[in-house]
């Protein structure tokens, strides 16, 4: 028996706290009832609806890809372009990117088809850290690596303090290699921290997501995710999440 916000939740048909508002509202039926209570919890022959749609239950499934570039991070795109999903072809479940890279962005990304999980991963307070390594026009000087590291105002709001480090630079190409470490999700967020120092990049990649590498994988590979390593990411993520309380 599992509470019935969880079952939606796993049913990628929203993040638990969204699914606790369906339930609240009366979107939600089991065994053709409405229900309106949160802590009600429901066995594997209870029918589930919502909005009269009955929803699929499916094993929670979690997936580490290497992304390349020129892939969307959705699961379709209406001018035909190739989305992560379609690396994923003989996966049953409906599974979907966990947060995004964007489309000439390389690297980590998971996939899963559990809401809730997604949800607790995405959240900024819950501070798991993302490595990014990009190659940038220019050489940023100390004080403009200093700036990133404070935290830079963008349009949307000030990012949080960031890490920092140059791992090599061409004078006479006159670019730069840096690493650079974070925890939020913005759009376009890493691009957009190194056009407000005057350093355009040129190419990016993601390279770790927590612990989580890319060891031994190339661009378009993927991998399930162990147990363990699914607890790592929860736990992690709880921590944060307690912290910020």
């Amino acid at each position: 028996m599992e509470r019935l916000q969880k079952v939606i939740a796993h049913a990628g048909i929203a993040s638990r706290r969204k699914a606790e508002q369906l339930i609240s509202e009366g979107h939600v039926r089991v065994n053709g009832q409405v229900v309106k209570e949160l802590g009600v919890k429901v066995g594997s022959n209870d029918k589930v609806e919502v909005d009269g749609i009955p929803i699929e239950r499916e094993q929670p499934v979690y997936f580490l890809f290497y992304k390349p570039r020129g892939v969307l991070s959705a699961v379709s795109d209406d001018k035909g372009r190739k989305v992560v999903t379609d690396y994923f072809q003989q996966i049953e479940q409906r599974i979907y990117p966990v947060g995004r890279l964007d489309y000439e962005t390389s690297g980590l990304l998971l996939l899963t088809n559990d809401g809730e999980f997604a949800n607790l991963l995405m959240h900024p307070r819950n501070e798991i850290e993302k490595v990014y390594v990009a190659k940038v026009k220019g050489i940023p000087s100390k004080e403009s690596l200093r700036s990133l590291q404070k935290g830079i105002r963008l349009e949307d709001g000030k990012t949080a303090p960031a890490k920092t480090k140059l791992l090599s630079m061409d004078k006479k190409k006159q670019t730069s290699i840096i690493e650079l470490v974070i925890h939020e999700g913005k759009n376009r967020q890493v691009r957009r921290m190194f056009e407000a120092i005057g350093h355009n990049v040129l190419k990016l990649k993601r390279e770790r997501y927590a612990a989580l590498t890319l060891e031994g994988l190339s661009p378009g590979d993927g991998r399930e995710l162990t147990a363990h390593e699914v607890k790592q990411l929860r736990t992690l993520a709880n921590q944060g999440k307690k912290q910020k309380i």
